[in-house]
């Protein structure tokens, strides 16, 4: 009976080990673009001189719950691609590629981090190749964007608005 009990006991730890494996749970159920745009605004007079671009790009993520453990994650990226010397604009490519999560056993901080920072990481690469085959298509050099480091982007976010705070509650105290 000593073993049987000894057998048990080691089978109840491993489910509740299992049950909390399954507790936390991330899967990518879906990745679709959102909204594209492509504008070529001066062609095609910028195809009849040297291209010198200047490229800027701009980034900016969002999320939101769709529904139990469900999230929406959009990552919008824009190129804008001016001539270095004009400054006139060759192109401007813009997507919002967007995926669903499945996000479950993460909770406060760790889901906000996941959110801003893992999710992002993960929808760029879909992103960085639509804005390089929209740009193929209109005529122009392949534009590939560099890797991104989503995980500083989010920490500067963070600084950033604990800076705010900061100035928000000293603003308020000497009133």
């Amino acid at each position: 009976m000593a073993e049987e009990n000894s057998q048990n006991g080691g089978g109840e730890s491993q489910a509740a080990g299992q049950q909390n494996q399954q507790q936390l749970q991330f899967a990518v159920q879906r990745v679709y673009v959102k909204d594209i745009s492509f504008e070529a605004p001066n062609s095609p007079a910028v195809f009849q001189q040297p291209f010198k671009p200047k490229v800027g790009v701009d980034l900016n993520s969002s999320s939101q719950k769709v529904g139990d453990d469900l999230y929406e994650v959009t990552l919008k990226v824009t190129a804008q691609v001016t001539h270095s010397e004009e400054g006139t604009t060759s192109f401007l490519a813009e997507i919002e590629q967007a995926g669903l999560f499945r996000i479950s056993g993460i909770e406060g901080s760790q889901l906000e981090h996941t959110l801003g920072a893992f999710c992002p990481n993960m929808l760029f690469p879909y992103a960085r190749e639509c804005i390089d085959n929209l740009v193929n298509r209109g005529g122009f050099p392949p534009l590939m964007l560099a890797p991104v480091n989503f995980e500083a982007i989010y920490a500067q976010k963070k600084k950033r608005a604990a800076e705010q705070a900061q100035q928000d509650a000293g603003g308020q105290t000497t009133q």
